[in-house]
């Protein structure tokens, strides 16, 4: 069951760390490199020393046999719409390549940090956790069913559920690397999907607290039909480290941001759709 909730996250999630894969799955890092090591020696997962960091740790990827298990993947990471690789081997060349293997890291940490705190808090779950182009397609699906030309293309979508309350929200992943209008801009399309589908928080995850300064500054006295939080890379999501561009003079729990999921109509509430299974609450499956 873990082997194969590893590959579903590496065929929708493209890569993740050893150190990732341990607080996920595993009870010690050891223990996860040993299961690792073997994975890979079957050829189910394919690895290479990570290079963004300078860890020397080894990211992983679905290797040949993870590849006919899980037959359905994303495919690159730079164009959701590319040609299918030959090849798994094809496929993890276009991950290592990647000009956004940083940002899908650090994209994923996010929800790895979330299934960890689940892991030791019994009243917590991660109930879905949808890559960028799982996101993507699932919403481009709903925008059109509701008569709309626009969707939104977060860096990741999850629906969080802890202390008796279920938040869903949708990541946008900040390296820092872009002008702050670029990512204010991002913010229209979540405006549109308002008026069909669920209010989410958008998280506007950033590097140091002089940018969150700056998109707050930014953002101050303007109404959002989203709900907007700011917080910073080292904070942890499930904890107090949200920052409501409405509300700034606190932070807040994940759990305690405001959440509207919608019209209650499968096509155009996510929140809905038929892909979370309640046996295992952190499946996640590449098909939209």
């Amino acid at each position: 069951m873990r082997d194969h909730q590893l590959l579903r996250w590496l065929a929708e999630h493209y890569v993740l760390s050893t150190g990732q894969v341990a607080a996920a799955l595993f009870p010690s890092l050891r223990a996860a490199r040993l299961r690792l090591a073997q994975l890979h020696r079957v050829e189910a997962v394919s690895r290479f020393v990570d290079v963004t960091t300078g860890s020397g740790q080894y990211l992983y990827t679905l290797g040949p046999l993870g590849a006919v298990v899980h037959p359905t993947q994303f495919n690159d990471p730079n164009q959701a719409g590319a040609r299918a690789p030959r090849t798994s081997i094809d496929r993890t060349e276009r991950i290592i390549g990647s000009r956004r293997l940083a940002h899908l890291l650090g994209t994923n940490q996010l929800f790895i940090d979330l299934i960890g705190y689940a892991r030791t808090h019994e009243h917590a779950r991660l109930a879905r956790w949808w890559s960028e182009q799982h996101t993507t397609a699932a919403f481009a699906a709903a925008s059109y069913a509701a008569g709309s030309a626009t969707g939104v293309q977060p860096d990741g979508h999850g629906i969080w559920h802890a202390d008796g309350r279920t938040v869903g929200f949708f990541l946008e992943h900040d390296n820092g690397t872009e002008p702050l209008a670029t990512v204010l801009r991002k913010l229209r399309g979540y405006e549109q999907l308002a008026g069909y589908g669920p209010r989410y928080p958008v998280l506007l995850r950033v590097p140091g607290r002089r940018r969150e300064h700056h998109l707050l500054d930014a953002l101050a006295g303007v109404p959002t039909a989203m709900p907007v939080a700011t917080g910073l890379h080292g904070d942890h999501p499930a904890g107090p480290a949200w920052t409501l561009t409405a509300a700034p003079r606190q932070r807040r729990w994940l759990h305690e941001l405001p959440s509207d999921h919608g019209p209650d109509n499968p096509a155009t509430n996510p929140h809905r759709f038929p892909d979370t299974d309640p046996s295992d609450a952190t499946r996640c499956d590449p098909q939209p």
